[in-house]
């Protein structure tokens, strides 16, 4: 039997673990296999799978030549979201996840959340800040889920906003991502004025936007609470986190025609490939993208029938 990960893996292995339950709202199978097949990386690699580099990886992978095509897709998948962690929360300034197989190409698409979907939710916070007696963290939690689906922001990224990070009169934000790359954030008017009346909630000498204890809002509470607001919008806890309402962000605004390079800028991801992953838009607007935008749309068709080969 392998022995377990050591020294520096162990422990980012876990914080990446607890990430995937708290951001992306894994299943417990899912964190089980992921841990599994991370330790035994580690393991192969002599404890050093965090900072390998691209040729150990590929390495690696050259192992599997022999595993089943399941299992190989499995263990890319665990890799490549650990790369792509480690390099989010700037650990690394790189990623080597591309040297990872992608076998097959069945891929499913990404859990998202539908227009409709998110009409419930901000129906059920609307119903939450007009009971009796008031509570503020009604307010906190407009202000979360408008920043959350209103721009695209990581959990991580979210909940560790400073308290003055959303100005009034700056429809963005700048924030710094891995690499220590900045990217330029855009907020929405509503997203903003969430922020202002929720910031009166806030004391003045806290250095957080979301404060919580002595610290600011932990990504475990924000997925806790999403979950409780999903169940009050009668939509099914295994269909949101606060990941779905990222993705849901970039899904809906590439079904408005948003353009894939200026996605890519708003969600920071470095290798355009990513914002293809993790967006996709419905295959009817595509087709009907075609049908009306091609230049041949307009032109008549040949008459094909009765005519021989």
């Amino acid at each position: 039997m392998s022995a377990p990960a050591t020294g520096d893996d162990r422990a980012l292995i876990e914080r990446f673990l607890e990430m995937m339950a708290a951001e992306a709202g894994a299943s417990a199978n899912t964190l089980a296999a992921y841990g599994t097949d991370l330790r035994l990386a580690s393991t192969a690699l002599a404890g050093r799978l965090a900072d390998a580099d691209r040729g150990r990886i590929e390495e690696l992978a050259h192992e599997w030549r022999d595993l089943s095509r399941a299992t190989v897709a499995r263990k890319s998948a665990a890799l490549r979201r650990f790369f792509a962690f480690l390099a989010d929360e700037g650990l690394r300034a790189d990623d080597p996840g591309a040297a990872l197989p992608r076998p097959g190409s069945g891929r499913g698409l990404p859990k998202t959340l539908s227009a409709a979907d998110v009409d419930r939710l901000f129906a059920a916070i609307q119903a939450r800040i007009e009971r009796e007696p008031k509570d503020p963290r009604d307010l906190r939690l407009l202000a979360l889920v408008e920043l959350l689906y209103g721009s695209g922001l990581r959990a991580t990224e979210l909940v560790s906003l400073p308290r003055n990070a959303v100005q009034p009169d700056k429809p963005y934000l700048i924030l710094k991502g891995k690499g220590g790359r900045e990217r330029l954030v855009p907020l929405s008017d509503r997203a903003r004025a969430a922020v202002a009346v929720w910031r009166e909630q806030v004391d003045a000498t806290r250095p957080w936007l979301f404060p919580s204890g002595k610290a600011h809002l932990s990504r475990v509470r924000l997925y806790q609470m999403i979950r409780t607001l999903a169940a009050e919008a009668g939509i099914p806890a295994e269909r949101i986190s606060p990941h779905v309402l990222r993705h849901a962000f970039a899904t809906h605004l590439l079904e408005g025609g948003a353009d894939l390079r200026a996605l890519q800028a708003m969600l920071g991801h470095a290798d355009i490939a990513t914002t293809e992953i993790y967006t996709h838009v419905d295959s009817s607007r595509l087709v009907q993208l075609v049908n009306q935008r091609h230049p041949l749309a307009d032109k008549p068709r040949v008459d094909a029938k009765d005519r021989g080969a």
